[in-house]
């Protein structure tokens, strides 16, 4: 994502657990619009991404995040995460847990459906023929067409899921979680258009 964003003349600044310094390497190969930072100067930015393990989820700072779209990438693994009540008797989604921890932001939930590889090979200009779309879900319209521009400018269209209750259907385990974009075993992936993304969401199921 931090690639896509640089080649399309966004300044990034990325952020981990293990301090700035472990970044070095990554930011010098992304080049001069990178840099590495603290989390608060990672939550600066116009759009902030959190991509961690949902484990985590309560150690994001929320007061640096309000009124900011906050881009969510992360899914729920009880195998790797432990088990979450609220999400195993499905009375919430992740994000939904996520948007009330960050109570101040706007989450809109994206980017947790394709193999990193694949998002990172399929990115496609406005236009064409071969485009990929991913799915977006948010509580808040303004979120999401901010999410949406974002996304058009680094190669992306986007269908509208719903809000975040709605979430659910690109999680893990849906039709739209991994398969529109081809095998994890093929990097280069395989372009989904707005129709099949469509049509995998469709399929969704409780």
């Amino acid at each position: 994502m931090a690639r896509l964003s640089v080649a399309a003349g966004h300044q990034v600044v990325l952020s981990n657990s293990r301090g700035p310094g472990t970044l070095a390497d990554l930011v010098a190969d992304l080049g001069p619009l990178a840099r590495a930072g603290t989390g608060e100067e990672a939550a600066a930015g116009d759009i902030v991404v959190v991509s961690i393990p949902f484990r985590a989820y309560l150690s994001v700072p929320a007061g640096p995040l309000a009124g900011k779209a906050v881009l969510d990438t992360c899914n729920y693994y009880p195998e790797r995460d432990g088990h979450i009540t609220a999400l195993d008797d499905r009375t919430e989604t992740s994000s939904e847990l996520l948007q009330h921890h960050l109570a101040g932001a706007d989450v809109v939930k994206v980017f947790n459906n394709i193999f990193y590889k694949h998002l990172g090979s399929l990115a496609r200009p406005a236009g064409a023929a071969d485009r990929s779309y991913l799915p977006i879900a948010g509580d808040n319209a303004d979120a999401k067409a901010e999410a949406a521009r974002f996304l058009d400018s680094i190669g992306y269209g986007v269908v509208d899921v719903g809000d975040l209750g709605d979430s659910w259907r690109q999680e893990p385990g849906t039709a739209v979680y991994g398969p529109p974009y081809g095998s994890f075993s093929d990097e280069a992936g395989t372009p989904a258009s707005e129709a099949a993304i469509r049509e995998a969401l469709s399929k969704a199921s409780r």
